[in-house]
């Protein structure tokens, strides 16, 4: 399954549930993420958790959804908004995917400096219950319909 992670930014949850869904999945999923208005670059303190927690961070970059538009992109299955729900943020909209689902999650890298590793750490900890939730399910199986239902239930959790 291809997914695609949206956020405004993507220097941080983007990245995060990217490299989550494509190094936790077994192989079931590949994930890419993207910005409507990339930062430009990954957070630093992004680079830091998934480095501890084990996960590969070459070639992670903060970049434009507009990349995954053009003709030659990889066609996604799922598009995942992680945005957060009270962020008071623009959350960017993916049309033309046959399933979508939000995810919200708070901004970390909003949080002051000297709290920054906590909140990212959170991010980290709701995203990936998320992504667990994902793959405990059929979803190779399941119509599009069933996994917009699931998709949109992991979202709420």
């Amino acid at each position: 399954m291809n997914i695609l992670v949206l956020c405004t930014g993507n220097s941080a949850r983007s990245i995060l549930l990217e490299s989550i869904l494509t190094h936790r999945s077994d192989g079931r999923i590949k994930a890419w993420s993207a910005g409507s208005k990339p930062a430009g670059q990954v957070h630093p303190q992004s680079i830091k958790l998934l480095a501890k927690e084990g996960f590969p961070t070459d070639g992670l970059t903060s970049q434009s959804w507009d990349d995954y538009a053009k003709p030659d992109a990889p066609i996604m299955d799922a598009v995942i908004t992680v945005c957060g729900s009270a962020a008071a943020e623009e959350c960017p909209y993916w049309p033309g995917a046959p399933v979508r689902a939000h995810w919200g999650v708070e901004d970390p890298a909003a949080a002051a400096p000297d709290e920054q590793p906590e909140a990212f750490a959170e991010a980290y900890r709701l995203l990936g219950a998320r992504a667990e939730a994902l793959f405990a399910l059929p979803f190779e199986d399941m119509a599009q319909a069933e996994l917009q239902t699931a998709l949109n239930k992991i979202g709420q959790s």
